[in-house]
C-alpha cells in the first residue's frame, strides 16, 4: 500500500513538473487569472516581499523563525528546493505535507487548462499559486514570499505587502535581467509598492537606483550597511553578532555559518523592528530567539568532520566570492578539496575563477538538471585559473563526493558548491550514508 501512495505521489508530482515545458514567462497575467479563480487567496493574510540576489532564502528563513516564535502562525515560500519540493512551502517550519501537497497539485492544475487566454501559466506560477493558497488553508497570520526571479514582472508580485525586503543585489540572470547592476536594480526595485516601507541592503550603484524608485513610490527607506552589525565571535559550529538596530541593540546566536550571514541576520533583524515600529506586536525576547532557532539547509552547513564536509549552493560569482572569503578566514584544513557543480546558464568562468585559485584538488562534476554544466566546461576554465591544482572529473554528484572522500586526509576540506542542485544531491547522498555508519 505505501509503494502504491508513493506511486501516485510521484505521478502528481511529475504532473507538475510537466509546467516546465512552457519555460520562463514573465509577467503578471497568468498568475493574476489563475489566483482570481482561487478567490485571491494571497489578499487574505499580512505579506512581507523579500527579493535581492544573494540572502533571500536566509532573510525569509530568519524572519520566518522570528514571527513564529512571537506567536504568529507564518508561512514562508522560498524556491528552489535542496532535496524535496515540500521545502518550498513551510508554516511554522514544518514543510507541507505530501498528502496536502498531492491534493492541492490536483485541485490547481485542473484550472490551468482554463487559464490560457493569456497562455498556458508556467511551473513557477502554478508553484506560487498553490503556496497562496495553502496558507490561506492553514489560516497563516503573515506570509514571508521570497522573489522567484527578478522582481517586477515576478509571479510573486502580486501580493500586497506590508514591508518590502531588498538584499544585496549584483549580476545574475543578466540574459533576463539587464546587463549592467543599474538595469538588474530597477527590475528589483520593482516589487516595491506605493507607502510600503522597505529595508535593504543594497549599497553602490544599486542602491542609488533602489532609492530613486523609492522616492518615486513615497517608500520610506532603512539601508542595513557595515555599521549595522559585527561579529563578536565565530567558530566552525556557531557565530555571534551584535545587530545596531533602530530601537535598541541585539546580540544574537546563530548556527548560520559564514561571516555575510552578519548581514542577513541585520536585514531580518531590522525588518522585525520595522514591523514592530508599524504596529506588529513582537515580544522584547522574539527577535534574538528567532534569530537562534533559524536553520537553512545546504548554506555553509557541515555535514561531516575529519574530513569537514562543507555544503554551500553558492550559485553566482558574488556567492562565490563571499563563499570564498569564508572558507580563508573561518576555517583551518591543509587542502581544501572543491566538488563544483554550475548550471550552465550562470556566469561558469567567473565562479571558478573566484573558487580555484584557492583550491588544491577540484572535482568538476554534473547535477541531474537539465541546466546543468558540463564539466569539462569547467575543467577548462580551472585549468586557466590555477594550472597546479589537481583536476578530476567525475559524471554524478555521487560519485565526485565518494572521489572526494578518497582523496581526502582528516584534515583536508571538502567544500561542495556551484549550485542549489549540486549541493541537494550531495546533502542526500552523504545523509543517507552517513545513517548507514
Amino acid at each position: 500500500m505505501a509503494t502504491k501512495s508513493m506511486k501516485g505521489f510521484e505521478d502528481v508530482i511529475q504532473r507538475l513538473y510537466a509546467l516546465r515545458r512552457f519555460g520562463v514567462k514573465l509577467g503578471l497575467e497568468r498568475i493574476t487569472t489563475l489566483v482570481n479563480k482561487l478567490g485571491n487567496p494571497h489578499l487574505q493574510y499580512d505579506t512581507i516581499h523579500v527579493g535581492g540576489t544573494n540572502g533571500k532564502g536566509s532573510v525569509c528563513r530568519i524572519l520566518g523563525s522570528v514571527l513564529t516564535e512571537a506567536g504568529y502562525t507564518t508561512g514562508v515560500y522560498t524556491s528552489p528546493h535542496l532535496s524535496h519540493f515540500r521545502e518550498r512551502i513551510t508554516v511554522d517550519d514544518v514543510a507541507i505535507s505530501d498528502d496536502d501537497l498531492s491534493q492541492m497539485i490536483k485541485e490547481i492544475t485542473m484550472f490551468v487548462s482554463e487559464t490560457n487566454e493569456k497562455g498556458s501559466p508556467t511551473f513557477f506560477e502554478v508553484v506560487t499559486t498553490l503556496a497562496f493558497e495553502y496558507f490561506r488553508r492553514r489560516k497563516v497570520d503573515v506570509a514571508v514570499i521570497e522573489v522567484g526571479l527578478g522582481g517586477r514582472h515576478d509571479a510573486t508580485n502580486i501580493i500586497q505587502p506590508m514591508l518590502t525586503i531588498l538584499t544585496d543585489i549584483s549580476l545574475d540572470h543578466r540574459e533576463l535581467l539587464g546587463e549592467t547592476v543599474e538595469e538588474i536594480a530597477e527590475e528589483k526595485a520593482g516589487i516595491l509598492k506605493e507607502g510600503v516601507p522597505l529595508v535593504t541592503s543594497a549599497n553602490g550603484k544599486a542602491l542609488e537606483v533602489v532609492k530613486r524608485v523609492a522616492r518615486e513610490k513615497n517608500v520610506d527607506v532603512t539601508v542595513v550597511d557595515e555599521n549595522s552589525w559585527k561579529r563578536v565571535e565565530k567558530s566552525e559550529k556557531r557565530q555571534r553578532f551584535i545587530v545596531h538596530g533602530e530601537l535598541r541593540d541585539y546580540e544574537t546566536e546563530t548556527s548560520l555559518l559564514g561571516l555575510y550571514q552578519g548581514e542577513n541576520i541585520a536585514v531580518a533583524v531590522i525588518a522585525a523592528e520595522r514591523l514592530q515600529m508599524n504596529g506588529f506586536y513582537l515580544p522584547e525576547d522574539s527577535i534574538e530567539k528567532g534569530v537562534e532557532l533559524a536553520v537553512n539547509p545546504g548554506r555553509m552547513e557541515v555535514v561531516a568532520r575529519k574530513p569537514c564536509i562543507l555544503l554551500d549552493g553558492a550559485h553566482n560569482p558574488a556567492a562565490m566570492h563571499k563563499l570564498v572569503e569564508c572558507l580563508r578566514e573561518d576555517f583551518e584544513y591543509d587542502r581544501l578539496i572543491v566538488v563544483l557543480g554550475i548550471l550552465r546558464d550562470k556566469d561558469v568562468q567567473l565562479m571558478v575563477e573566484e573558487m580555484v585559485p584557492f583550491s588544491s584538488v577540484l572535482i568538476a562534476t554534473k547535477a541531474r538538471s537539465e541546466r546543468a554544466c558540463n564539466p569539462d566546461v569547467i575543467v577548462r576554465y580551472a585549468r586557466e585559473s590555477n594550472p597546479g591544482c589537481m583536476i578530476e572529473v567525475e559524471e554524478n554528484v555521487d560519485k565526485a563526493i565518494v572521489k572526494a572522500k578518497e582523496i581526502a586526509s582528516d584534515n583536508d576540506l571538502i567544500c561542495v558548491t556551484g549550485s542549489l542542485c549540486t549541493v541537494g544531491e550531495a546533502r542526500d547522498y552523504l545523509i543517507k550514508n552517513l545513517q548507514k555508519g
